[in-house]
């Protein structure tokens, strides 16, 4: 039905277009009119896509809450009483009206499926109708209102801006929503577990117990090992994106020659679109056993998973976000600053490190702080070649884990939602929520401390 509903939607929205053009044109050939021709046909259409759209939105959810109302009223309320008992329910219904059930079909189940099935396909008839006619009631209303002197166009603006200002809006609320989604759950959070021994604590084991009588751990919520295991990895990370990436960029903006530089660029980006799962894989299966075999010749004793591996790997993932982003600053420096250098007898080196450098520094910077975030919100690489054990340790030769493996690894699996494991992996959210907030801040006011501004 909603293919039908979108198809229609497109052929209703290009004659609407079409008419109103046309119909402008031919009020154009008496008089001059306000407004071109074609803001006259993209106020028809949106005249006739709006209702269809809105009807669209509004009819399909209260369309599923009286198919799954109906549906569920075969059922005895008790057994509903549970949402996720509702929720299997639910989708035992769906599954067995569209044929794809293969459980049992009590009389409940199918009875339920009848009316499901009936429920939705006149609900579908009835939302597809109101949409048509809404759309041919808004193409009757766009079209009545051309005249020579109809602001055709004013309007159409007024219309893409207040799209915009919703695309805005959207991306706003969805961020607070996420912010507000994870601070709930993470009071609930500290509602079973001290903040001062989660947030100071320096032994992390969520294991506990699901039910009374099972035999499990208490667990123990201390993040520092987590801290401390991310903090590791992210300064290996950029130890070797840092510097590599920055020489890159110079070297390119200043030194390279046109020709090297159309394919040394894009090629030095592909890093970027390598997925992190391969990534994984190199830091697993080749560069940590080299890495071992090498710290055993020399007296060393190196874990089979080591921040080092996972440090080493994610440093050469995150090269392109400090070589690119830097090119890019390093070549917006106005060339009149390296004339001026030259014409006072500076060397192209001396240039670089007493002019453009410092002209870019904050550019740089927000470049070194994007790869920061990437390199803290990173879990692929860390899973595969740094582990799971939460140790607490600066040795970069020892197994560690950081924040996301631990969001990962709580989540994953059948978990009562309820239990403080569970609900850690929000808390540990919130905190890597704050700490990406705390780089991006401290981005900005050495943006703001240190930006250069030329005419």
């Amino acid at each position: 039905m909603t293919i039908v509903y979108l198809l229609g939607l497109v052929a209703l929205t290009i004659v609407g277009f079409l008419l109103g053009r046309s119909r402008a044109v031919a009020v154009a050939q008496s008089g001059p009119i306000h407004s071109r021709p074609i803001y006259h046909g993209a106020f028809v259409l949106l005249a006739a896509a709006i209702p269809m759209l809105l009807a669209l939105a509004v009819g399909s959810a209260l369309s599923n809450y009286l198919v799954d109302s109906k549906a569920l009223t075969a059922f005895d309320p008790a057994i509903l009483s549970d949402e996720l008992r509702r929720g299997s329910v639910l989708r035992d219904i769906v599954a067995l009206a569209e044929g794809q059930f293969s459980g049992e079909r009590t009389e409940a189940l199918r009875r339920a499926a009848e009316v499901y099935a009936s429920t939705r396909s006149w609900t579908n008839y009835l939302l597809l109708a109101s949409g048509f006619v809404l759309g041919l009631l808004g193409l009757a209303y766009g079209l009545r209102r051309l005249s020579a002197s109809f602001r055709a166009r004013n309007q159409v603006e007024r219309v893409v801006k207040y799209l915009l200002l919703a695309c805005a809006s959207i991306a706003v609320l969805t961020t607070v929503g996420i912010v507000f989604s994870v601070l709930f759950e993470t009071i609930h959070f500290f509602g079973k577990v001290s903040p001062v021994d989660f947030l100071f604590g320096i032994q992390w084991s969520p294991q506990t117990a699901i039910r009374a009588d099972q035999v499990g751990s208490s667990g123990a919520f201390g993040i520092i090992p987590l801290v401390v295991g991310t903090m590791l990895i992210t300064l290996i990370a950029m130890l070797i994106a840092g510097p590599i990436g920055l020489f890159a960029a110079i070297y390119l903006a200043e030194y390279a020659s046109p020709r090297f530089r159309s394919f040394a660029k894009p090629l030095l980006e592909i890093l970027a679109g390598i997925p992190t799962v391969v990534l994984g894989f190199f830091a697993a299966l080749s560069l940590a056993p080299w890495i071992r075999a090498a710290g055993e010749w020399a007296g060393l004793n190196v874990a089979s998973e080591s921040a080092l591996a996972a440090g080493v790997v994610m440093g050469m993932m995150i090269i392109p976000f400090v070589s690119s982003l830097s090119d890019d600053v390093i070549n917006a420096v106005p060339q009149s600053l390296r004339d001026g250098s030259y014409g006072m007898g500076a060397t192209k080196s001396e240039t670089i490190k007493k002019v453009v450098l410092p002209a870019a520094f904050s550019g740089i910077v927000s470049a070194m702080m994007l790869a920061i975030s990437r390199a803290v919100g990173e879990t692929m690489i860390v899973v595969m070649a740094a582990g799971l054990a939460a140790n607490l340790t600066f040795n970069p030769l020892e197994a560690v884990t950081t924040f996301t493996v631990q969001i990962k690894t709580i989540l994953v699996g059948d978990q009562e939602f309820d239990s403080a494991k569970t609900l850690a992996a929000f808390a540990l959210g919130f905190v890597l929520f704050f700490f990406t907030l705390a780089l991006n801040v401290i981005a900005l006011q050495i943006v703001k401390r240190y930006r250069e501004q030329y005419d």
